[in-house]
């Protein structure tokens, strides 16, 4: 199984993320940074292969947090050649539209975001398909919350997951760890997700 987006930062971290990652059921993860970290992150790749050589294999995620359309269009034209998989943070309608109507982009992440409703109707999931733009729905924001917000968000999975049936958009589903405390076995993963 393949997880996305794990928060990247420093290499200890990464190593850690990625032990844990491995001995959880994972065979590959992405280390997600933002649009001012991403290089840096670039620069630990040979510390990393060397240290996780065999046991379990990574990759990069460009996560350009940014309401400017205009912005969202310079770094993914920026980092295209750079990143394996390039993902916006959405939440805003007009981040969601611009994404998914971007061919260049891979993946809306969190379309839901501090929003009331799932950030998707039909018209966007539309797009997505044509687009071949992905939206993804992270585990860490029901992890991370509780009462009615946490409830709200699983409405919004729902609501995603029936677009996602009318329409076959490519749907992704990740943890959005940040620690190893964060880090789930891949059986709890698809339970939750399962249900």
């Amino acid at each position: 199984m393949f997880d996305l987006n794990i928060k990247g930062s420093s290499l200890e971290n990464n190593l850690n993320l990625a032990i844990e990652a491995s001995k959880y059921g994972w065979n590959h993860i992405n280390f997600s940074y933002d649009q001012n970290e991403f290089l840096k992150g670039l620069d630990l790749r040979p510390e990393l292969e060397e240290n996780l050589d065999g046991i379990i294999s990574f990759d990069y995620t460009l996560e350009i947090k940014s309401t400017n359309v205009n912005e969202i269009r310079k770094f993914t034209n920026k980092f295209r050649n750079k990143a394996s998989c390039i993902s916006v943070i959405g939440g805003n309608l007009k981040v969601n539209r611009a994404v998914v109507e971007n061919v260049k982009a891979d993946v809306l992440s969190r379309p839901y975001l501090r929003r009331f409703d799932s950030g998707l109707n039909h018209v966007l999931a539309k797009e997505a398909v044509k687009n071949n733009v992905a939206i993804e729905l992270c585990f860490k924001d029901v992890l991370k919350s509780y009462l009615s917000y946490r409830s709200k968000i699983i409405s919004n999975f729902r609501d995603v997951y029936t677009l996602y049936r009318k329409f076959d958009f490519p749907l992704v589903l990740s943890s959005r760890a940040e620690s190893v405390f964060d880090v789930k076995t891949t059986h709890d993963f698809i339970a939750f997700f399962n249900q």
